[in-house]
């Protein structure tokens, strides 16, 4: 297995004559990212590898996804039943902390920023090549699916909630349209790159950080007599006494 060569001469012989071509037409990558980015990859000693950059970008998209493997493993800290089990239960449930919400969004971005600027550190170092290139996209092939799982934790699975079989459909989609794209590139020799995935970056750390304390008071009004309930986030909270007071009346004492 070890003797086998996966490269043939042809191969070889292609990386001499290999250029990269790409065409990116999007609004926000054009006049925003690159701008931002060229001031970013001056930051930068030009002694960093660039694949130095797009490996620390692609650890950062697993420690989001260690992160919430670990406090949501089952992808139902957000859900309606999780939390409904921790009033019944005396507050036994998967909290994700307050604080992991803002370290997913700072760590995302970073690996966002990284992946914009490994390219342009390889051209400012006079060291690209195919090779970099091939590194780089594949370990993008793998954080296509670790980021859409990261932002299930968001929305969990039950009956409030997106169900697994879609969000099942959804990381195919993502997945079929990053090969089917790396595929044209192999025939036409031109990388197209899509509005969608600039616009998904900045949507994502909104999404990630919009929640708030868990020891905020709920908005609405709602009073809560158990400080169990009390440290609920709002979504959960609200859910929870919504599914309390339609299956259980006798559960209903737990708002003032």
């Amino acid at each position: 297995m070890f003797d086998y060569k996966y490269l043939t001469r042809e191969h070889l012989e292609g990386f001499d004559n290999y250029k990269y071509m790409a065409i990116d037409t999007s609004p926000l990558s054009v006049y925003v990212m690159h701008p931002f980015w060229n001031k970013v990859v001056e930051l930068v000693p030009r002694w960093v590898a660039p694949n130095v950059l797009t490996f620390a970008g692609f650890l950062l998209t697993v420690a989001n996804f260690l992160l919430l493997s670990h406090y949501d493993y089952d992808y139902t800290a957000a859900s309606a039943v999780n939390a409904t089990a921790a009033v019944v239960n005396g507050g036994v449930r998967n909290v994700i902390p307050g604080w992991l919400w803002p370290v997913l969004a700072v760590f995302l971005f970073l690996a966002y920023t990284l992946d914009g600027i490994d390219g342009k550190q390889a051209r400012r170092t006079q060291t690209s090549g195919p090779l970099g290139e091939m590194f780089d996209h594949g370990l993008d092939s793998y954080s296509v699916f670790f980021i859409p799982a990261c932002l299930y934790s968001i929305f969990g699975k039950g009956d409030f909630s997106a169900p697994p079989i879609r969000m099942y459909y959804i990381i195919w989609n993502i997945l079929v349209s990053f090969y089917f794209s790396h595929w044209e590139k192999y025939n036409t020799g031109v990388l197209y790159l899509p509005w969608g995935y600039d616009f998904s970056m900045w949507d994502k750390n909104p999404c990630f950080g919009r929640h708030v304390k868990p020891s905020q008071r709920p908005s609405g009004g709602l009073k809560t007599s158990d400080s169990r309930v009390a440290q609920l986030p709002d979504n959960s909270l609200s859910t929870s006494l919504l599914v309390l007071r339609s299956t259980n009346p006798h559960l209903a004492s737990v708002v003032d």
